[in-house]
């Protein structure tokens, strides 16, 4: 790469903001978001990222720019919100007079590409985002490291190469402190630390159209695994690629590999296996039914009739269930012991198999000495398949379900009720609740599945007839 043209653009509150165009002219637009601290010209002497731009200059125009505050942009601001951090891009891709492009968002600027993409979703034609999150991360441990930045820069700095890249030398950490020295200063880092963990985008995941793609080392210590998930699991059609890795910065090597497979998906190359959406054995964007059952008390049980009687009633439960799914068009995704994950194409599929399993757990319970009582939660969303797995909102929610659960009951959330409406099935209002780990409350009905016969084999419930309306009190 020769001498760096170096531009400049203004934003909407008068900020100037230094970018750079290289790589193909007549390739098409890549915007690289920076991330938490940037600086255009240094940032090419680090070896991981100088791979990754090199890279995807052999094939795309690719566009940086340094955010406010940092590198060669205007210095000496306080308000790094998500709202201002959009400016600065609102303005290069002015500047640009760019129609259509795609974003790569790795780290903090992850959530700002995610914004930008549901803010214009006819201008974004594609979105990588690489290790990185959509709800805020204001953890005790998160804040001390700001603390930490705002006091000891250069500690700070060690600290965080620590986390981010554990295998760095000692040589590679001073060459991180060096370049965050000249990136921003340390009160500006922490103000942008600050910012970065106390953001939420999660509402604009619903919002983005482009087709995405998440990669997401499985051992990043700085944002784990889980948060990869999430934002794959919130964005509708989005693939969610793991990479094996515990850098939250990549090497060189591991860089070149993100920037081939980002770079096959932009161009619509993509062949990379797993993790699309699961709908198993479904249509297209037809939602997915995930259900757990469990056996309530069964650690009771062990202690209470001992090993070989308590396995023989769980025996019961797993033959019970693995028969209903056979005859209902269950995949089994897990069995846990005492309880099985299922998914079923067809949300009245899985509740149907629901009410099989407790009608032959009654018939069963009615002539046994010890009987199986199980409790079970629907919930039907579009989860996230990885291998055999899934995983997702949709199937945490579902597993807090069917905890919340008493013995003998089936237990779902509204979706799956509206799905299910005029086909046989008997609600019951059982009132809002809060799951562990949701901002929303949730509104729970049980299904009266000892009042109406379904056919015993019918992965579809015959015409409904009446909806029980709301118990009051529930």
């Amino acid at each position: 790469m020769g001498a760096m043209d170096i531009r400049f653009c203004t934003t909407a509150d008068g900020v100037r903001i230094a970018y750079t165009v290289s790589g193909r002219a007549d390739g098409s637009p890549l915007i690289w978001i920076p991330e938490w601290v940037s600086h255009l010209e240094l940032i090419e002497h680090h070896p991981a990222f100088r791979a990754g731009h090199d890279a995807f200059r052999e094939r795309f125009r690719l566009i940086r720019y340094d955010k406010r505050g940092t590198g060669l942009s205007d210095r000496g601001f306080d308000d790094f919100s998500l709202d201002a951090r959009l400016l600065d891009l609102e303005a290069v891709v002015s500047d640009l007079k760019l129609r259509r492009l795609s974003l790569f968002g790795s780290s903090e600027a992850g959530p700002l590409a995610m914004a930008y993409a549901a803010r214009w979703p006819g201008r974004v034609s594609r979105l990588v985002l690489c290790g990185t999150c959509a709800r805020p991360m204001n953890t005790p441990a998160a804040e001390a490291l700001v603390t930490l930045v705002r006091a000891e820069w250069g500690l700070a700095s060690d600290t965080l190469m620590s986390i981010f890249s554990p295998d760095a030398t000692a040589a590679e950490r001073q060459q991180w402190l060096r370049f965050s020295r000249a990136a921003a200063t340390r009160e500006e880092a922490a103000l942008m630390l600050e910012a970065n963990i106390n953001t939420d985008v999660r509402a604009y995941l619903p919002n983005i159209k482009a087709p995405t793609l998440v990669l997401h080392a499985r051992g990043d210590r700085a944002i784990p695994f889980e948060h990869g998930r999430e934002v794959a699991g919130g964005i509708r059609g989005a693939r969610l690629v793991p990479l094996d890795s515990h850098n939250h910065i990549p090497n060189p090597d591991e860089m070149v590999d993100i920037v081939r497979i980002a770079s096959a998906f932009l161009l619509g190359e993509d062949t990379t296996p797993e993790v699309a959406p699961a709908r198993p054995g479904g249509r297209a964007g037809a939602p997915v039914a995930v259900m757990f059952t469990d056996v309530e008390g069964s650690s009771a049980l062990t202690e209470r009739l001992g090993d070989a009687r308590a396995r023989g009633l769980l025996r019961v439960h797993e033959r019970v269930t693995r028969d209903a799914l056979r005859a209902h068009g269950g995949a089994e995704v897990k069995a846990t012991g005492d309880g099985f994950m299922a998914s079923f194409p067809s949300v009245a599929a899985g509740l149907a198999c629901a009410v099989a399993i407790q009608r032959a757990l009654a018939t069963h319970n009615a002539a046994a000495d010890e009987p199986v009582r199980v409790r079970i939660g629907v919930n039907a969303g579009e989860p996230i398949a990885e291998g055999s797995d899934l995983f997702g909102s949709a199937v945490n929610l579902a597993a807090r379900i069917a905890a919340h659960a008493g013995a003998g009951e089936i237990v779902v959330s509204n979706v799956v009720r509206e799905l299910c409406s005029g086909k046989g099935f008997l609600f019951a209002d059982r009132g809002e609740f809060l799951p562990k780990g949701f901002d929303e409350p949730v509104r729970l009905f049980e299904v009266r599945w000892q009042e109406e016969e379904l056919p015993a084999n019918t992965a579809e419930p015959p015409p409904a007839h009446r909806q029980d309306p709301p118990r009051h009190g529930q």
